[in-house]
Formats: structure tokens, sequence, C-alpha cells
């Protein structure tokens, strides 16, 4: 089911995904059966399973979006500076 986007403002989705992310787990889920099935090697099908579920998007967002956002939140400074402006002094 294709849901199109309100307003032309938010980005296209089908299912739970964004149509980008329908792609990159579409390229890697072939690359990751060809694996499978020529070495047995499942480290790719799963890592694209990973990828699939952490770009389900839930009421606009995601759990790749909330941890990229909670990295960019914990490994940057934080600065603060505390003093009054001239007009609360008054």
């Amino acid at each position: 089911m294709y849901i199109y986007p309100d307003n032309l403002k938010s980005k296209a989705v089908m299912w739970m995904w964004e149509l980008k992310d329908i792609g990159i787990i579409a390229v890697c889920a072939i690359i990751s059966i060809l694996a499978l099935t020529q070495t047995g090697f499942m480290l790719p099908l799963a890592a694209t399973a990973g990828y699939a579920f952490l770009t389900i998007r839930v009421d606009d967002t995601s759990i790749m979006m909330f941890i990229q956002n909670a990295w960019t939140y914990f490994a940057k400074q934080q600065f603060y500076e505390w003093r009054l402006d001239d007009e609360q002094k008054a």
C-alpha cells in the first residue's frame, strides 16, 4: 500500500518504511541472500534485518533516528552560559 505524503511536505512511505529505506533493504537483501547461498555467510542477512528493524517508522520517527539524536546529544559537548541580560538587571 502506497501512502502519498500529506500536503506534499512529508516523505513518501510504503508500509512502515520510507521509499529510500525500502530500496536499500531490497538491494541489501539480494546481496545477503546471494552471500548466504554461495558461501553460507549469514552476517549480511542479520545486518540487513537489523537495518530493516531500525528504520521502521511510527508516528514520523524511527528507532535509528532516536539513536542518532541520543548520540548527538550525549557525544556533543554541552555549553551553558549563566548570566543576566541587561534588561533583567533593571
